[in-house]
């Protein structure tokens, strides 16, 4: 069984038990959150197909940690007018562990 759902404008393939890494929630770790709209969900027999999203479905998540990314370097340049300029950032993300998908 799985779902697609989608979160921070992202869509995510998840299967109970498995973990995932989603842009920064507001929620502590430990705490267990529903996650919804649920897109799609894949089951034994017909698979339910969200038009947009499934009526009453939601995933059940925990969070484990929250972290950030590595660093990456951004770098602007316009060439023969002596602009150059190096930033970096780093991306927050929260980590879940999925525990179940409820389909309403």
């Amino acid at each position: 069984m799985y779902a697609i759902l989608e979160t921070g404008g992202k869509q995510y393939r998840v299967e109970p038990g498995a973990v995932l890494q989603v842009d920064a929630l507001r929620a502590e770790e430990g705490q267990t959150l529903e996650l919804h709209p649920v897109r799609f969900i894949a089951a034994e027999g017909e698979p339910l197909l969200g038009r947009p999203e499934i009526e009453g479905a939601r995933v059940k998540a925990t969070v484990i940690r929250h972290g950030r990314t590595r660093s990456i370097r951004v770098f602007k340049k316009k060439r023969r007018k002596n602009y150059r300029k190096t930033r970096g950032h780093r991306q927050s993300f929260t980590q879940l562990r999925i525990e179940a998908i409820v389909t309403g």
